[in-house]
């Protein structure tokens, strides 16, 4: 499944109109954007089509509105950092409507490689529910179509799938491009050995990634607290840590499954355990390290041990490619982080193609500086999990072949 899209240097844009679906959806704290690694993550794509000479109308959502506009969920700061790393003005299109006057009048008067940024999709009701008129309302502003938010693009709305009903000429942005050619080929036409790493809280959450993984990877590597539910299904005593006793049986399956099929599944043989989850989450706490099958019955894991760091790190030498979501611990607390770090510091050694998934792993990698040694951080948490199951994403199967 080598996902062929038409991509933005398939096209010929110069005076046509281009509506580009980007993820700005930033942290904002009091009017102000806090990590613009979003916005710049776009800029490839709009730095393309600018000079291409297309006019380009960017669109995006921003946070969760509850039932129409507010202000404290407008892009307009977005449009003005976005004037700040262009170095050219961004006109911001400020209509609670989206698809407003302000908005119809500045696509109206747009040179050649002008940009115009559309308010925050969200503010429609008709957004995430993929619904008429704000679809084709949409798209009565372009000739073409480019979607560019990956972190979007499991979610069938109005701006990442609606609108291509309305608009023949889509294209696929760099990002959106980067995440199908890192994720969809380390899934599906992997370098071998091809290593998994799941980690983070919740069994449930991975059910379908984990079974899938199986099928495709060589070695799954599983920590943080979903272990805990395997250990539990080993029938080894976990004490008060994280367990989802309705998966029990679901975690034999899967550890049946691996045998069947060859596969290494490695779980932690040592964990470092506390009396109880930190509080604050970042605040100090006492803790010892003891072997996977001696958790005492009133203490809870909370991060993978050393003896499974160093399992997990030896793992990842020899592999060619490594997928990793999830943390291995409580990674927001600096004694609970250090098998995240374990992990983190295996995957900067190694020259395997490393590809972090999305959310908590790609947040530790970035907060624990490693961002610079990872071949590839997805921009999607949700988006990349889906696709990790070997889910088609709407966002991307609306877009043209080539």
């Amino acid at each position: 499944m080598k996902l062929n899209k038409v991509t933005v240097d398939d096209l010929n844009v110069k005076g046509k109109k281009v509506l580009v679906r980007c993820d700005f959806n930033v942290p904002l704290k009091d009017g102000v954007i806090t990590n613009d690694n979003r916005i710049t993550a776009a800029l490839p794509t709009i730095k393309k089509l600018i000079a291409d000479g297309g006019k380009v109308i960017l669109c995006s959502h921003l946070g969760k509105p509850k039932n129409g506009p507010e202000e404290k969920f407008s892009l307009a700061p977005v449009a003005v950092r976005l004037s700040e790393l262009l170095g050219k003005e961004v006109v911001f299109a400020n209509d609670d409507e989206v698809v407003g006057e302000n908005a119809k009048k500045a696509v109206a008067e747009m040179n050649d490689g002008d940009v115009v940024l559309l308010q925050n999709t969200r503010f429609r009701k008709e957004e995430t529910k993929n619904l008429e008129p704000f679809s084709s309302e949409l798209a009565s502003l372009a000739d073409v179509f480019v979607m560019d938010a990956f972190g979007s693009a499991h979610r069938a709305h109005c701006s990442t799938a609606g609108v291509t009903d309305h608009i023949k000429d889509t294209a696929v942005g760099y990002l959106m491009q980067k995440e199908i050619d890192y994720l969809g080929n380390a899934v599906e036409n992997p370098v071998r050995p091809f290593v998994a790493i799941l980690g983070g809280a919740k069994v449930a959450d991975k059910l379908n990634v984990i079974s899938n993984l199986l099928e495709k990877c060589d070695t799954l590597i599983i920590g943080g607290g979903m272990a805990y539910t395997f250990l539990k299904a080993q029938g080894k005593e976990v004490g008060l840590s994280l367990v989802d006793d309705s998966k029990i049986d679901y975690c034999k399956e899967m550890m049946e499954k691996a045998e069947k099929l060859g596969k290494k599944l490695l779980l932690p043989i040592d964990t470092t355990i506390a009396a109880g989850f930190p509080d604050p989450i970042d605040g100090p706490i006492d803790v010892q390290v003891v072997d996977a099958d001696s958790i005492p019955a009133d203490m809870e894991g909370l991060d993978i041990g050393v003896k499974t760091q160093e399992l997990f790190a030896e793992a990842v030498k020899s592999a060619k490619t490594v997928v990793w979501n999830g943390p291995m611990g409580v990674f927001e607390n600096p004694t609970l982080a250090k098998g995240t770090i374990a992990v983190a510091k295996a995957l900067a050694d190694t020259d395997a193609t490393t590809i972090i998934g999305g959310g908590d792993s790609a947040a530790a990698v970035i907060q624990l500086g490693f961002a610079d040694k990872m071949s590839h951080i997805s921009t999607g948490g949700g988006a990349s999990l889906e696709y990790l199951e070997g889910k088609t994403l709407p966002g991307i199967a609306v877009i043209a072949d080539k």
